[in-house]
């Protein structure tokens, strides 16, 4: 009972201190202090005294808090960047309702909002959107591909976007290399999509890490524009038909997901 108290205070009191009353404050004022809630949420972690999904809530509410006492300042579009991939849509949407109007134009803001539109027009129950990545500068016409040339054909594919330079990218891979080996088949195949990263650290880092199943790369930022893919890794899980059956796929999800979906 004392941990859990303890947690939570750590938590608050770090939202406390950018929503406390007191003299108007200076902007650099502001953001020194809302750095400062975020060391000391990130220091409450490495003690391991908050969880990973504690950490998550408390910058939530820091953020959300930030933006809502501050909502003209600097200092709530600096809450923005740090937090919303935290952010469900309909939370993020909101807390960029709540910015003041010298933000409303602001080129991150709008590449937020672009992201959150994105992932409407792509969300689960919707039909995949195709597009095509030219894999090697060099050879146009030879390394050409479609996302539609894997998916769509037939059977169910999980899809993962990642990179080489993308630690939780690598820890996911285990577990999509146990659903592939156990699952692969007339009804099933993984396509790996590998997004900001050098093709030949992809092909490195796809080599060592055992991918043997389809992969385009050097995609860039071509799907994750289309698809509002903030982070990675993201795997998501698309019908025979093409529609997109679930996304946001991690860790034992994954393989539910893939059973549920074959009825097994």
């Amino acid at each position: 009972m004392f941990t859990i108290m303890k947690k939570t205070f750590i938590a608050a009191a770090a939202v406390l201190l950018i929503v406390s009353c007191g003299p108007k404050k200076t902007s650099q004022e502001l953001q020194d202090e809302f750095r400062t809630a975020i060391e000391q949420i990130m220091d409450s972690y490495k003690a391991e005294e908050l969880s990973e999904d504690q950490v998550e809530s408390a910058l939530r509410e820091l953020c959300t808090a930030t933006i809502k006492k501050n909502p003209d300042d600097s200092v709530a579009l600096m809450a923005l960047q740090n937090c919303y991939y935290l952010m469900d849509d309909e939370d993020l949407s909101d807390v960029i309702g709540e910015l003041g109007k010298a933000f409303i134009d602001n080129e991150f803001v709008q590449k937020v909002r672009k992201s959150i539109g994105a992932r409407k027009g792509t969300s689960e129950g919707a039909m995949f959107t195709d597009f095509t990545v030219v894999q090697d500068e060099n050879d146009p016409e030879g390394s050409t591909v479609k996302f539609s040339d894997f998916v769509g054909k037939g059977k169910y594919v999980l899809v993962d976007f990642w990179a080489s330079w993308c630690g939780p990218c690598k820890r996911e891979i285990p577990n999509i290399a146990a659903v592939y080996d156990k699952y692969k088949g007339e009804k099933f195949d993984v396509l790996s999509v590998a997004v900001w990263d050098k093709p030949e650290d992809t092909a490195k880092a796809a080599k060592e890490h055992n991918v043997v199943w389809n992969q385009i790369t050097n995609a860039q930022r071509i799907p994750t524009d289309i698809y509002g893919i903030d982070g990675i890794p993201h795997i998501m899980l698309v019908a025979p038909d093409g529609t997109i059956v679930k996304r946001n796929l991690r860790g034992d999800d994954i393989e539910a997901a893939v059973k549920e979906a074959l009825g097994l």
